[in-house]
């Protein structure tokens, strides 16, 4: 009764927290960037990581399994993933780049675990027999933390793209904007075109920046998700008796694997890099939800515990 009473407290905070940092960054986006909001959503969302240790360490005493059997937890422990990968650079203070990508994606993703929607799956429940197993822990939290890095990752890879496209499509523009000016004016010509270099070259950085930490965060969800599907055959061996059997689940995992795969190999050529592998990364983020969220609206396969509900179904 305490455990849930404390749970039940820790989820309508850390909510409480998450809907007024959705309100600061609606501001931000509306009005210039103020900074004394801009640190208050950052802390809450620090905040909202501690809540969220908490209820998973609640959840977890309270049940007697570690809480990662239901899609609740699992976008529970997404939440928490995201948050984790958010404080490390707000501490770093230099990779500001990457919270502005991580820090939304707590935020909606704990929103969505903690609103109404999955209230008749928020009871924790006792382990059917193919999950109680002490690699529980060590393959769903690969695979999650492996789809928190891959979609951060993803989401910076989408920034890339569309500031290349801006930029390019600009270029195009002032390019003919450039023509019609010398005829007229002649001398401005100079000038607008020093203005013009200054703010290309401030956003070819940008562009660096986006596909240097996407390329690092990529890379680590990666080696996330592929000990993530290792550990899952060796678990599926004991459970069912075999290392692979074409599951739904398994079956997306594995084209996840690939599809960044072979992002990871078009940045070993200079050629490919950039918004080449930015678009590789980019369908890679389409694939994770299918994998993770869009299998469990099926209900089918060994993995149907981590679906919805029926009636929601």
């Amino acid at each position: 009764m305490i455990f849930s009473t404390l749970e039940h407290i820790l989820t309508h905070i850390s909510f409480s927290i998450v809907s007024i940092v959705i309100t600061i960054h609606l501001i931000t986006l509306l009005v210039d960037e103020i900074v004394k909001l801009y640190d208050s959503s950052e802390k809450g969302i620090i905040v909202t990581f501690f809540c969220i240790t908490g209820l998973l360490v609640t959840r977890w005493i309270s049940s007697g399994h570690f809480p990662l059997s239901d899609l609740y937890e699992s976008l529970i422990f997404l939440s928490w993933s995201f948050s984790l990968i958010h404080i490390i650079p707000y501490f770093k203070k230099n990779v500001l780049i990457l919270s502005k990508i991580t820090g939304p994606s707590a935020i909606f993703t704990q929103g969505f675990a903690t609103s109404g929607i999955l209230t008749e799956i928020h009871q924790s429940v006792i382990l059917v027999p193919a999950l109680q197993s002490e690699w529980l822990i060590m393959h769903v939290s690969m695979m999650i933390l492996g789809y928190a890095a891959l979609l951060c990752g993803s989401l910076l890879s989408v920034a890339l793209l569309v500031i290349t496209f801006r930029k390019n499509r600009q270029l195009f523009y002032k390019s003919n904007g450039f023509l019609n000016e010398s005829f007229f004016l002649g001398e401005n010509v100079l000038q607008n075109t020093s203005f013009f270099s200054a703010k290309n070259y401030y956003r070819s950085q940008l562009i660096q920046q986006l596909d240097y930490w996407s390329y690092r965060v990529i890379s680590l969800g990666f080696a996330f998700l592929t000990i993530g599907i290792l550990s899952g055959a060796v678990w599926a061996n004991e459970a069912w008796g075999s290392y692979w059997n074409w599951d739904p689940k398994e079956t997306w995992a594995f084209i996840t694997w690939i599809v960044f795969a072979i992002y990871l190999h078009t940045r070993t050529n200079r050629n490919l890099r950039g918004a080449n592998s930015a678009i590789v990364a980019s369908i890679g983020f389409l694939i994770i939800w299918i994998c993770y969220f869009g299998v469990n609206l099926l209900g089918i396969g060994l993995h149907s515990y981590g679906s919805f509900p029926s009636t929601f179904n």
